[in-house]
C-alpha cells in the first residue's frame, strides 16, 4: 500500500518538475503517466476527472492529482499527489527569491532566451490534451460548433453572453436535457 503512496507522489513530482505553463500544458503528460504508463484510471474516467478538476476552484493540475490520488488511496493518496505536484514549484520559486533579484532577472538575456524558447512547447502542450478532449468526447462536425460558438462569444466581451459562467451553467443544462431525453427515449424502445 505505501509502494502506490510513493508511486503518486514521485509520479506527481516528475510531472510538476519537467511541464511550464500551468494546468493545461501539463494535461497530455498527466494523461499519459496515469491512463497509458500505470492504468491507474482508463481514458474515460480521467476525461470525467478532469471535467470536475476543471470546474473546482485552484490550480488544475493539482486538482486532478488530488483526484487521482483520492481514487487510489483516499486521502493519503490526495496528499501523497497534490504533494508531488506542489513541491517542484514551491522549491523553484524559493530558490529564485533567494538567489535572484528582480535586476538580474529583468536584464538576463539567457533566461530571457530560454523563456522565448518554451513558449512555443508551451502552446503545442495546451494543444494537445483539447485535441485529446475533442477525440475522448466524439465530436463530430456538428457538436465541435457548439465549444467554438461558446469561446467566441466568450471571447467577445458584449455584457450577456461573455461570462464562461452563463456557458457552464448552459452546458450543464443541455446535457441533462439531453441525457434525460436520451435515457426515456432507450427506455421506450427498450419496451
Amino acid at each position: 500500500m505505501n509502494n502506490i503512496l510513493l508511486q503518486l507522489f514521485t509520479t506527481f513530482l516528475k510531472i510538476g518538475a519537467f511541464t511550464f505553463g500551468g494546468g493545461w500544458a501539463m494535461i497530455s503528460i498527466i494523461e499519459k503517466e496515469i491512463v497509458d504508463k500505470h492504468h491507474w484510471l482508463d481514458r474515460e474516467e480521467f476525461l470525467d476527472q478532469l471535467a470536475v478538476a476543471q470546474s473546482l476552484p485552484g490550480i488544475l493540475a493539482v486538482n486532478i492529482s488530488v483526484a487521482v490520488g483520492d481514487r487510489l488511496r483516499g486521502t493519503r493518496g490526495s496528499i501523497c499527489a497534490a504533494l508531488g505536484t506542489i513541491m517542484p514549484s514551491f522549491l523553484i520559486i524559493l530558490a529564485i527569491a533567494i538567489f535572484l533579484t528582480p535586476d538580474l532577472i529583468k536584464n538576463n538575456a539567457t533566461l530571457d532566451a530560454i523563456f522565448r524558447g518554451i513558449r512555443p512547447a508551451v502552446v503545442a502542450l495546451i494543444i494537445a490534451p483539447v485535441i485529446s478532449a475533442a477525440k475522448a468526447a466524439k465530436l463530430n462536425r456538428y457538436t465541435f460548433l457548439i465549444p467554438v460558438a461558446a469561446a467566441a462569444l466568450i471571447w467577445s466581451k458584449l455584457p450577456v453572453v461573455s461570462s464562461p459562467i452563463l456557458w457552464i451553467v448552459l452546458g450543464g443544462i443541455g446535457g441533462y436535457i439531453w441525457f434525460t431525453r436520451n435515457a426515456m427515449r432507450n427506455k421506450m424502445q427498450s419496451k
